[in-house]
């Protein structure tokens, strides 16, 4: 994706003058000798060759100011099938711990660094996914997850979605948290690095996840949204912590055409019986709600 960078190397030229030593001959009366004195001029002391400033390495493309019509671009949301948004192609990778958010109204997104806008991320969005994990970060440039799809099951790949943003039209910044889930250990936990080590702690270590038919999606995405909806009776109240990643086999759920992976309370919550969601307690629930939106979330076999 990068393209060579041109190295030039500067070097010093080192003039060194060089004094010869004089001998100066002085009379006397006449008839006599007298002895001749040599007076020695040192040579100045060689200066040190520069050292040469070397020309820094770019990391990615260069920097792209070009302004570019954001009405004319698809929104990057939820409900987005944008089939040119490509797929993350390292699922199973870490992401950087930095999270983007556009600085302005909304910011384009870009089908690879340096390439073509392809859609546009706004700032706010009412079922959020406008703060979102960089997993690449250069210079001039971040790969970040998003919200949507590039196609939906049967018609394409429904996998988690990235895209590219400029650094100059988007607010970074760290978020020392992330949310580890493994299947087969049947565990959740929060994975938090403040910078002096990464602290674990274990909020589910039984929950439900999706049947074969309608599996969980596995690899990394993040936390979208978070809302309590009283009409979903069998949370009982507890908030959903919505993820940006959908089903792989369903086009949409409940009558909305779209098919989000959530944490969510459910009473019935062990084993391979959901939808694609993670079932989880109450108190799982409470606790998973209060991480900050763009949270990674990296869910595993």
């Amino acid at each position: 994706m990068g393209s060579g960078v041109r190295r030039i190397a500067l070097w010093g030229v080192v003039v060194l003058v060089v004094g010869g030593a004089v001998a100066v001959a002085v009379g006397s009366q006449a008839g006599q000798g007298a002895p001749s004195t040599a007076r020695s001029v040192e040579s100045p002391s060689a200066q040190p060759s520069p050292t040469p400033t070397p020309t820094p390495t770019l990391r990615g493309e260069p920097a792209d100011t070009t302004a570019h019509d954001l009405g004319a671009l698809p929104v990057a949301d939820v409900f987005a099938i944008n089939p040119r948004l490509p797929l993350d192609d390292d699922p199973d990778a870490p992401t950087t711990g930095l999270v983007a958010q556009p600085r302005e109204a909304a910011a384009p997104v870009f089908d690879r660094e340096g390439g073509e806008p392809v859609a546009q991320l706004p700032r706010e969005q009412p079922y959020g996914g406008s703060v979102v994990p960089v997993i690449e970060e250069h210079d001039h440039w971040v790969r970040v997850l998003l919200t949507g799809r590039q196609a939906l099951p049967g018609d394409g790949d429904p996998a988690q979605v990235t895209g590219w943003l400029r650094t100059a039209d988007v607010d970074l910044t760290r978020n020392p948290h992330r949310v580890e889930v493994d299947l087969s250990e049947t565990t959740v936990q929060i994975v938090t690095d403040d910078g002096s080590g990464e602290q674990e702690t274990i909020v589910a270590d039984d929950f439900a996840w999706g049947t074969e038919a309608t599996p969980t999606p596995l690899g990394r995405s993040f936390v979208m949204f978070v809302d309590v909806v009283e009409e979903f009776a069998y949370t009982e109240g507890n908030p959903l912590v919505y993820l940006s990643v959908q089903s792989p086999t369903l086009p949409g759920f409940g009558g909305q055409p779209v098919a989000v992976t959530a944490f969510h309370y459910h009473a019935y919550r062990s084993g391979a019986i959901s939808n694609g969601c993670l079932r989880v307690s109450a108190e799982a629930t409470a606790v998973l709600s209060e991480l900050p939106l763009g949270t990674p979330v990296h869910i595993r076999a």
